[in-house]
């Protein structure tokens, strides 16, 4: 199921690409996005860590000469360090006592927030996400009909 995924999400990705003129956040980013569409605390968790990275490389973009390669490194090393982070929320609503399960609300993998930052950057937030959104839900409509309806399940949590 990953597989199909990621392959649709290549595809539909390259399509808005070239017709809208718009990235989805990544070449890979919808196909992931799409397998986690019943667990928007994922999703919740991917936008924020990927906001708090965005806004951390407009920050250190007033002190650091960033462009390029060095913009599309540092996003995804800031992605993967704000990603990972957010796995250590339960720890601090353990301590802070909230009463609200955070164990949830996780980035989705390592470097998806990092490269929906880049992409960010590079077109505007509200374009990424729309168009993230809008291409996720394409395939996993697809990924629905194409297995007759059939819930889909991830081998990996």
């Amino acid at each position: 199921m990953i597989f199909q995924s990621i392959g649709l999400g290549l595809v539909v990705s390259l399509v808005f690409s070239e017709i809208l003129g718009l990235a989805a956040g990544g070449l890979v980013v919808p196909g992931y996005i799409a397998l986690y569409l019943d667990q928007p605390l994922r999703i919740m968790g991917t936008v924020l860590a990927s906001l708090v990275t965005y806004g951390f490389i407009r920050l250190v973009g007033r002190f650091v000469l960033l462009y390029g390669r060095r913009t599309m490194v540092f996003s995804v090393l800031a992605g993967f360090l704000f990603g990972y982070l957010t796995r250590y929320i339960l720890v601090f609503n353990e301590a802070m006592q909230l009463g609200v399960d955070t164990s949830v609300i996780q980035s989705i993998g390592y470097i998806i927030p990092g490269l929906i930052a880049y992409w960010m950057m590079r077109q505007g937030v509200v374009e990424t996400l729309c168009t993230m959104i809008m291409a996720s839900f394409i395939v996993r409509l697809a990924l629905v009909t194409a297995y007759g309806g059939k819930l889909i399940e991830l081998a990996v949590g």
